[in-house]
């Protein structure tokens, strides 16, 4: 994606709630981006249709590639190299796509049928005959027999002629849409969609929506290694295995343990013995076993903790935020323990709090601290008291990240009892 001459800044398009970690990401991965956020799922037809908005501002005729999040590509100049010649298609009004060649008869995927070859295009781009919902294990053999591939989901078109399909076939979309993105609010760097607009876009597929229906789809076979990996056992498949089949990540010990993932998130020690196809993921918060056939179903899992209102559905240890982020360490009755992370540059609001004190100990960096009418540096290995109802401020002015253990001692410490009285992120 960072490779000039191809690709153009890049646009995500992420729920509300992970707006801090997608800007860490792309930090992290060295990528700049537009980042524009859904305050509610709308399923990806209004994606596409603001992601076809925004780059039509731009350029009517740019062409625009749609990916999931979620992929794992094996050869990138491969992806690159099929992401070029596909464009040439989108640029004589194709609405294409990338077919994966199939290794094996899956289930869990949808398929898409050949049709004829595409005037002009090179590569062996072909019409799309007919999309295929995901088969079952017959289905699916009969499908490679006669030469039909994956559906990656990957899309690429041009703006305008996007915006004309969705006119065409899903008005209601891509008007959600448009009055989603003019009403649109600045906030920091990302773009908030307006909520009340957005929410009466109907609740479709771009494959439903468009790609089923449309006369200009066009299908581009490709070879590289692919995954959706949107199951545990999907990454358990695209891992590297030891000898008994086994991927491993963090501190991991087995004993005749086979065909299995297990993942140990943080610094503790995950132990199996005697199993055979399973899933096993430990954070410092919760704990994952199932069986590699059932892996699917976590989404399901997800929804039941949301339903008996188990916090760890949707509050990690670990929160973003505009400055950096915060990791739950311990909590008890009348206390809470923090580790804090500020980036370079990265400013706390001015607040106080009516119900804790703060203990604040830098470990790495150094902080400018403002308590009441007083500003000090704290250095590594040094500490500052923050009373009860002190207007307080932590600031990182150095070029390195800068990191604290904060323990907060009172009868409550809530993320709520926190009175801003200042803040340059606008909350």
């Amino acid at each position: 994606m960072a490779e000039p001459g191809l690709f153009a800044r890049a646009c995500v398009i992420a729920a509300a709630e992970s707006r801090f970690i997608v800007a860490e990401q792309l930090a992290q991965a060295g990528l700049s981006a537009d980042i524009i956020l859904e305050p509610q799922g709308r399923d990806s037809a209004a994606a596409v249709a603001v992601a076809a908005l925004h780059a039509a501002t731009l350029d009517p005729q740019a062409v625009v590639l749609i990916m999931a999040a979620d992929h794992v590509i094996g050869d990138a100049a491969a992806f690159r190299a099929a992401v070029a010649t596909a464009a040439e298609g989108a640029h004589a009004g194709a609405v294409m796509t990338l077919g994966i060649e199939p290794t094996r008869p899956a289930t869990d995927y949808g398929y898409i049928r050949r049709g004829s070859p595409l005037p002009g295009q090179t590569g062996g781009a072909c019409a799309v005959e007919r999309f295929v919902e995901k088969p079952d294990q017959a289905g699916a053999e009969r499908l490679i027999a006669e030469g039909a591939l994956w559906n990656s989901g990957y899309f690429l078109f041009r703006a305008d002629v996007m915006l004309a399909e969705l006119e065409t076939f899903a008005p209601a979309v891509l008007s959600g849409a448009r009055a989603a993105l003019e009403a649109a609010a600045t906030d920091l760097d990302f773009t908030r969609l307006d909520a009340e607009a957005f929410g009466q876009v109907p609740k479709i597929s771009i494959d439903y929506a468009v790609m089923e229906r449309t006369g200009r789809a066009g299908v581009l076979p490709v070879a590289f290694p692919w995954s959706d990996v949107g199951t545990w056992d999907a990454v358990w498949g695209v891992l590297a295995h030891d000898a008994d089949g086994n991927a491993l990540r963090g501190r991991v010990e087995l004993i005749g343990t086979k065909n299995s993932l297990v993942h140990s998130a943080g610094e503790g020690l995950t132990t199996v013995v005697g199993l055979e196809d399973v899933v096993v993921v430990t954070t410092p918060d919760a704990v994952l076993v199932s069986s590699k056939a059932e892996a699917g179903r976590v989404k399901e899992l997800v929804g039941q903790l949301r339903t008996k209102a188990h916090p760890e559905a949707d509050a990690h240890l670990r929160m973003y935020r505009p400055w950096g982020w915060y990791q739950r360490i311990d909590i008890g009755a009348r206390f809470q323990v923090k580790r804090i992370m500020v980036t370079p540059g990265g400013r706390l609001s001015l607040q106080k709090h009516y119900h804790r004190a703060e203990h604040w100990v830098v470990v790495k960096g150094t902080a400018e601290v403002t308590v009441d009418e007083r500003v000090v540096l704290v250095h590594e290995n040094e500490a500052v008291y923050l009373p009860i109802g002190s207007m307080h401020r932590l600031t990182n002015p150095g070029k390195i990240p800068l990191e604290l253990i904060e323990v907060q001692v009172g009868s409550y410490t809530g993320e709520d009892d926190i009175i801003r009285v200042e803040d340059i992120y606008g909350r």
